[in-house]
């Protein structure tokens, strides 16, 4: 029984999360042309959504599991093996949350890098002295 509720809640998310990452680009486009469902103009934007969606997931297992490494603990009745798993599990969980965030701001990083790399120009103007001479 736990398995299945288990299985619905990461369908219903996985789908959910899929569905919010494609909301933005409904009814762009005349109705004449077909247009792109992932409005992605590169490879390297695919990858970088995909990635963002997979850590999104991540992250929310890992939320999950701070709930479960709670409950865990709350319910060991004075067990201390019981507060010991719980304590271990919240542990790991946190340690699984910094790694998640700081993988997500890696991958964001090179991926705004690659696909800012072929444009020209920094955007700074070469004339940028704030001084005047009169």
């Amino acid at each position: 029984m736990h398995k299945k509720i288990l299985f619905l809640l990461v369908f219903v998310l996985f789908f959910g999360i899929v569905n919010i990452a494609l909301a933005d680009c409904q009814g762009k486009g005349d109705s004449s042309s077909l247009t792109d469902p992932l409005c992605i103009d590169s490879p390297q934007a695919l990858i970088g959504r995909v990635i963002a969606a997979a850590l999104g997931i991540v992250g929310s297992l890992a939320l999950l599991m701070f709930i479960f490494g709670g409950f865990t603990w709350m319910t060991s009745a004075g067990s201390a093996e019981k507060v010991t798993k719980g304590k271990n599990i919240m542990v790991w969980a946190a340690i699984g949350l910094v790694i998640i965030f700081s993988s997500y701001a890696i991958v964001k990083f090179v991926i705004r890098g690659v696909t800012t790399s072929g444009q020209t120009g920094s955007g700074v103007s070469p004339n940028t002295n704030s001084a005047t001479t009169n």
